[in-house]
């Protein structure tokens, strides 16, 4: 091990995340993510993997999004339920971002909810935005764009100024959490999630993987399999995940 990973190692207090990361079923967070939306309470969703958590170790506004009192972390890989499990923190299930995201449109379409998309290639997010109006006509998209204009800090600011009930942040990590992070102060209500490549699935765009993958817990093979350059980012984050939860297992 270099000497940068023990160092990294010593710093990381990953059991500080865990306190924070909803324990219980997809369908109790749901519920209580529904009831904050019609509160008319403000909330940011985190859906953690090991790459977001070996990011904060290495930026601190990362890890302070995750650490806000409106922030709340559900576990969108196996990893951390494996962490979870090596620490003492019991949680119930994965609750992967692109579930969230369906099981929301289909909230928001019987509760005639707001929306804005915020991310991914035109051609993506213009195809997601159809099948919403098509497949969700009582969800009023009050607007979208694509993750690569120039000025996003523009994109945050005009989606504050719509107050949407929900925002869909698919820039990737850690750019939708520092976006997230320099504008929450800026949103009065709703719920502003980071949900990575989600629009590319909910588009149709990308296929998710095989239901087989996806009951095993095994998506991330499946994604390395069918994209082999993800593989030096599954070394950086989920294998030196590894090292982290090993030490802070014998702590």
């Amino acid at each position: 091990m270099s000497l940068i990973i023990k160092n990294r190692i010593q710093e990381f207090d990953v059991k500080e995340y865990y306190k924070k990361i909803y324990k219980g079923s997809k369908a109790e967070f749901m519920k209580k993510l529904e009831g904050e939306i019609e509160a008319g309470k403000k909330q940011c969703v985190v859906t953690a993997n090991p790459e977001i958590f070996m990011l904060a170790d290495r930026m601190k506004e990362v890890r302070g999004l995750l650490m806000a009192e409106d922030t709340t972390i559900v576990a969108d890989g196996i990893g951390i339920l494996i962490g979870g499990k090596k620490l003492g923190f019991h949680i119930k299930e994965r609750i992967p971002g692109v579930e969230i995201c369906s099981d929301l449109f289909e909230w928001a379409d019987k509760n005639r909810k707001s929306l804005f998309l915020f991310g991914a290639k035109p051609e993506v997010v213009e195809t997601l935005a159809k099948e919403i109006e098509r497949e969700y006509p009582g969800i009023y998209l009050c607007g979208y764009e694509n993750g690569y204009v120039k000025d996003k800090d523009a994109v945050l600011e005009r989606i504050a100024e719509k107050e949407p009930d929900i925002s869909l942040i698919a820039l990737g990590a850690p750019m939708q959490e520092l976006l997230i992070r320099r504008h929450m102060a800026s949103f009065k209500k709703g719920v502003l999630i980071g949900v990575g490549g989600s629009f590319d699935v909910l588009s149709g765009m990308k296929k998710r993987a095989p239901q087989f993958f996806v009951k095993c817990n095994l998506e991330w093979l499946y994604r390395i399999v069918t994209e082999p350059k993800r593989l030096k980012r599954f070394w950086n984050n989920n294998i030196k995940f590894l090292f982290v939860l090993r030490k802070e297992s014998h702590e």
